[in-house]
């Protein structure tokens, strides 16, 4: 289980439902238990309307930081306009299994998922219950 403070998932929805047209994402800072921050990032993936990539620019910003001593970035959201909050496919295919976070938002539901080898969800996620503070 994960905790995330609700004003940090309510963040994340209404920016999801302020682009229903392209997949917005963005950075989750924290640690093993908890989601502390979260960072809006530019997609620039070449078709924002069916897949995502965080701006490079701004992912390794963050590595850097945590690297000096700033937050620990564990993971990554991102939505699904017309789709649900749950990994598809796509999602699996770029997944590297090194145990980051995925935050998966649709229709104002919002769902945690580790990036794993084997995992039961699509063969690279499992579901992470989110506790919401």
């Amino acid at each position: 289980m994960t905790a995330i403070a609700s004003d940090l998932i309510d963040r994340i929805r209404c920016e999801a439902a302020a682009c229903p047209d392209a997949e917005v994402c963005g950075l989750l800072f924290g640690d093993d238990a908890a989601i502390t921050a979260i960072r809006p990032c530019r997609n620039v993936a070449a078709d924002p309307a069916r897949w995502f990539e965080i701006d490079p620019a701004a992912l390794l910003a963050a590595h850097r930081a945590a690297r000096g001593g700033g937050p620990r970035l564990i993971g990554h959201y991102h939505s699904h306009p017309s789709g649900i909050a749950r990994p598809s496919p796509r999602d699996a295919a770029s997944a590297p299994p090194d145990g980051a976070l995925w935050l998966i938002v649709a229709g104002g539901t919002v769902r945690g998922w580790r990036a794993v080898a084997g995992g039961p969800v699509e063969g690279r996620f499992a579901p992470v219950p989110l506790r919401i503070a």
